[in-house]
């Protein structure tokens, strides 16, 4: 009963001091100037034309909502939520790069902030808000799911700056006009506003297509209705926030398999509570490069990209902008290393795999939580030591030295803590397969006008159209150049040419090889769905079944090793499959539809086989290398 009472307890101690304290003696500041706002009065009243109701039912309609979504900030329940936010916290050592914040803050002076943050735990909403209320930021309002508007918590949570929002609001248009018009008076009122650009938790670990809601109702604000009044800008700030491990990322694995999600409530909450006991090591907040957004729709009109491709647009450049403020993690790392072996390791084993990582990530300038040394030994053992402790891996130390391996059935949470930085490891492993293509070349093959070089660009292009549902890449353009570095680095120079032999010999002296470690199980997933959907053949396709279907045959499949890894075998994989063959238009059924898929199916197969190829060489490789002696030196 003890996290029934302390959460009971936080929970009073936000609550106003009395009765007549419990309700604002009057609306929100929004609210009251939104009620008398001529240009909001004019919209209710087409609002109610449109759909031929009467005016004072559209008034009713939209005031109720006005009030469900309506948020304040009290210094009383701010300081008691605050409270709460490091109680739910102790399973971390916060930790936040102070010059970053410090040059965030001075932005904050004079403009407001729109925060887009990623979304991998429920803990988000007490990070963010605690870190810039320590650092006294002007009072930021959150956007949170209504499915966390819990009884006493929810009421204690709108007076701390938490907008409760809807998500399923097509059928609703008064809902979606009530929180246009509330977001537009936050920005003019120079507020700061807070969102998950995911729209909820990522449930792989890497973020999720970003969802256009919200952000599209800023930019209505920063254009302007045309009524005469200057529209108000907003500085975008994307926020990262990363852990070391997670405690819920086994519920969302257990969702993964085909789990329901436990509901919200208070029995939930306690649980979560529960939970955080445990340490876990530390929490990472990091903060991208803020752009304006007035400035970046300019840009966007200047090329003649408006509407709703404009969205999209800027949309992307927060994803990318956040994948680039997100730190490596020692977890991450060791997580990657282990799901590619998929055996059991030592730690020199591990720092085998790690320190050809560590000296990419130095190259392409990523950065690293906490400043971490990633070749330190005493640092990977930690982590190794960490993720036992907490259940990924199993432990052997009954032999000559003690061995890592990944637990049974926590392969979906060690993906999770990898795919938290597979984002800086595509380009790559996209590039060890068009290196791979050139290599493999005939003597007498017909080539295109730009030769085995040109090659090796489409398939990196086909690559990239194939994975564009699951990953966040640059415009043509920025592809190629991300390329041209990555070729770069392996080289030492700029390359205009490129012979099968000499491809060869730069795929085979490469290190780190990546495309079996970062690409595999996405494929492995997609090739389980598309043999799926061709075993169909023209038939027409119910997604549900179709998914179902895959999940029963991947079990199968990775029984038999015809996958390289259960982590394959995720609802959340088949999805983003799913979308890509409705892309192609193989969901619906017709006379030669059963070929296409075919075809979908033989070119998975191919891509996998190219994969595993790279696994063999870098197995080669490994096994090929002298035996040296370690002298890593351990950090004391």
């Amino acid at each position: 009963m003890t996290a029934v009472r302390r959460v009971r307890d936080l929970a009073r101690s936000a609550l106003p001091r009395s009765v007549g304290e419990r309700l604002p003696a009057a609306p929100p500041q929004e609210v009251t100037e939104l009620l008398h706002d001529k240009r909001f009065q004019r919209a209710v009243a087409e609002a109610a034309e449109e759909q031929g109701r009467p005016e004072e039912e559209v008034w009713s309609e939209v005031k109720g909502y006005l009030h469900e979504m309506s948020a304040a900030h009290d210094d009383r329940a701010s300081q008691g939520w605050a409270r709460m936010g490091e109680w739910f916290l102790r399973a971390y050592d916060v930790l936040v790069d102070e010059e970053e914040m410090h040059k965030l803050r001075q932005v904050d002076r004079s403009h407001s902030l729109a925060l887009a943050f990623s979304h991998r735990s429920y803990l988000d909403g007490m990070v963010i808000p605690n870190v810039l209320m320590a650092r006294r930021f002007s009072p930021t309002y959150t956007f949170g799911g209504a499915n966390l508007n819990l009884p006493l918590i929810g009421s204690i949570a709108s007076r701390t700056g938490v907008i409760f929002i809807r998500r399923a609001t097509q059928e609703i248009p008064v809902y979606r006009l009530a929180l246009r018009s509330y977001i537009r008076q936050m920005v003019v009122n120079k507020r700061n506003l807070a969102w998950s650009i995911e729209g909820g938790r990522t449930r792989t670990g890497k973020l999720r297509p970003p969802v256009h809601g919200i952000l599209k109702y800023l930019t209505d604000t920063v254009q302007g209705d045309g009524e005469g009044d200057e529209a108000p800008d907003v500085q975008v700030v994307p926020v990262s926030v990363v852990y070391d491990q997670l405690h819920e990322v086994s519920l969302m694995t257990a969702e993964a398999r085909g789990a329901s999600k436990t509901p919200e409530d208070w029995r939930w909450l306690v649980r979560f509570a529960r939970l955080q006991r445990n340490r876990l090591g530390r929490a990472y907040l990091t903060v991208g490069e803020p752009f304006s957004l007035r400035d970046r729709l300019d840009e966007l009109a200047a090329e003649g990209i408006t509407g709703h491709q404009a969205v999209e647009r800027v949309a992307l450049d927060i994803s990318h902008r956040l994948n680039r403020a997100t730190p490596v993690t020692v977890t991450a790392i060791v997580s990657l290393a282990l799901l590619g072996a998929d055996r059991a390791l030592t730690v020199d084993e591990v720092l085998d795999t790690v320190e050809p990582l560590a000296t990419y990530i130095e190259a392409r300038r990523w950065p690293v939580a906490g400043a971490a040394d990633l070749r330190d030994r005493s640092t990977i053992r930690r982590a190794l030591a960490e993720l036992a402790r907490s259940g990924v891996l199993a432990t052997y130390d009954g032999g000559s030295e003690p061995v890592w391996k990944i637990d049974d059935d926590q392969h979906l949470v060690a993906a999770f803590y990898r795919n938290t930085v597979i984002h800086i490891l595509v380009e790559r492993a996209i590039g060890e397969l068009a290196l791979l293509t050139v290599s493999e070349l005939e003597p007498d093959a017909e080539l295109p006008e730009g030769g085995p070089l040109q090659v090796g660009w489409e398939e990196a292009k086909r690559m990239r159209d194939l994975l564009k549902f699951e990953f966040f890449f640059p415009g043509r353009a920025g592809f190629e150049a991300d390329l041209r570095t990555e070729l770069e680095l392996l080289v030492g120079e700029d390359v205009t040419d490129m012979a099968p032999e000499r491809a060869r010999e730069l795929l085979v002296s490469a290190r780190p090889h990546l495309a079996h470690l970062v690409l595999r199980p996405f494929l492995d997933a997609y090739l389980v769905l598309a043999d799926r959907l061709a075993d169909r053949g023209d038939s027409p396709v119910e997604e549900d079944d179709l998914m179902a279907d895959a999940l029963a045959v991947g079990h199968q499949w990775a029984l038999q090793r015809r996958v390289a890894s259960a982590e394959s075998i995720s609802l959340e994989l088949f999805r983003t499959a799913v979308a890509l063959a409705r892309h192609k238009g193989l969901l619906e059924g017709g006379e030669g539809i059963g070929t296409a898929r075919e075809a979908f199916a033989a070119e998975l197969r191919d891509s996998v086989r190219r994969v595993n190829i790279i696994g063999e060489i870098a197995a080669g490789v490994a096994t090929s290398a002298p035996s040296q002696p370690r002298h890593r030196q351990e950090s004391r």
